[in-house]
């Protein structure tokens, strides 16, 4: 009884836990849109639109802001969430689904974090990036090919950054998105099968009301 109590507050932490990380990916999502219109993935431009962002556009740095905390906010509890997954795991369809979408929206984060070094365009996201590209290229038989396609050919310049921003902003965030509206919707549905299964009253056990004799009255 005490693993099974322990099992459904850890399921209810997980949705909890889902439901923030839906929001802080709306919230992402939502100041992402925003900043693109006064960013320029160029080579020299993303440095010089996103000063004028945190300096000259109203409330541009409350947006930036809030969009590198919501990125970090999503990994950090999207790790919290598998832990708590996997301690209240039940090896069924439903948690099954939220157990995939979960890893899936993880990495997904991962890889938003890991596109956005460079969009920056300063010099610890530069030599990040490059230290990175070394490590990718190693990688047998597709690292040549992944070079190819995150630099666009040759050193990194203005069509890196237009290839990691495509990747960034409509590729990884949309099925970031999409992945935290499937997790929660897993994690939905786990619910209601624990309410299923809850204990329900016995109705063989609740009294019975004897049935009352009707006595015709004598006039």
């Amino acid at each position: 009884m005490q693993s099974t109590q322990f099992d459904r507050i850890a399921r209810r932490i997980s949705t909890i836990l889902s439901v923030v990380i839906l929001t802080l990916c709306l919230i992402y999502f939502s100041t992402g849109v925003l900043l693109a219109f006064y960013y320029e993935p160029t080579a020299g431009g993303a440095y010089n639109s996103l000063k004028m962002i945190n300096t000259q556009v109203p409330y541009g740095w409350l947006f930036w802001r809030a969009h590198n905390i919501a990125g970090n906010g999503v990994i950090a509890i999207a790790l919290m969430q598998i832990v708590v997954m996997f301690l209240g795991r039940q090896f069924r369809n439903s948690w099954l689904t939220a157990w995939v979408s979960g890893i899936l929206l993880t990495l997904s984060a991962i890889g938003l974090d890991w596109t956005a070094m460079i969009l920056d365009w300063t010099q610890v996201g530069y030599w990040r990036f490059n230290i990175e590209l070394g490590t990718i290229e190693a990688i047998p038989f597709i690292g040549g090919q992944l070079r190819e396609i995150l630099t666009g050919g040759g050193a990194i310049n203005t069509v890196t950054v237009e290839h990691l921003y495509t990747i960034h902003s409509y590729l990884i965030a949309v099925a970031t998105l999409i992945l935290a509206i499937v997790h929660l919707s897993a994690l939905l549905w786990q619910e209601w099968e624990m309410y299923q299964e809850g204990p329900k009253p016995e109705v063989d056990n609740l009294p019975q009301l004897s049935e009352a004799k009707f006595i015709p009255s004598q006039s």
